[in-house]
């Protein structure tokens, strides 16, 4: 397998972990379960955080810039609502 293919793999594995620890965060029902996932969260986030430096530096992560009537039409759209 490649380099890129295992990067991938280990990005989406790491969301998937961020996602776990997320969910289990907000669930805890007492302030030392609750501060264990949060930790643990903080912990994945940077982990996947360094995957994608890593693949963006070698143009293994491309994102396309949204056009700016896009971003002003969601403003527009969301701004009356909070």
């Amino acid at each position: 397998m490649e380099d890129q293919s295992l990067m991938e793999n280990e990005l989406l594995v790491i969301k998937g972990v961020c996602d776990l620890y997320l969910h289990a965060t907000i669930e805890s029902t007492t302030a030392e379960v609750h501060e264990a996932f949060k930790c643990a969260l903080n912990e994945s986030l940077n982990i996947q955080n360094k995957i994608y430096n890593l693949m963006a530096e070698k143009g293994w992560y491309q994102t396309d810039t949204a056009e700016q009537t896009k971003i002003d039409a969601a403003k527009q759209k969301y701004s009356g609502q909070a």
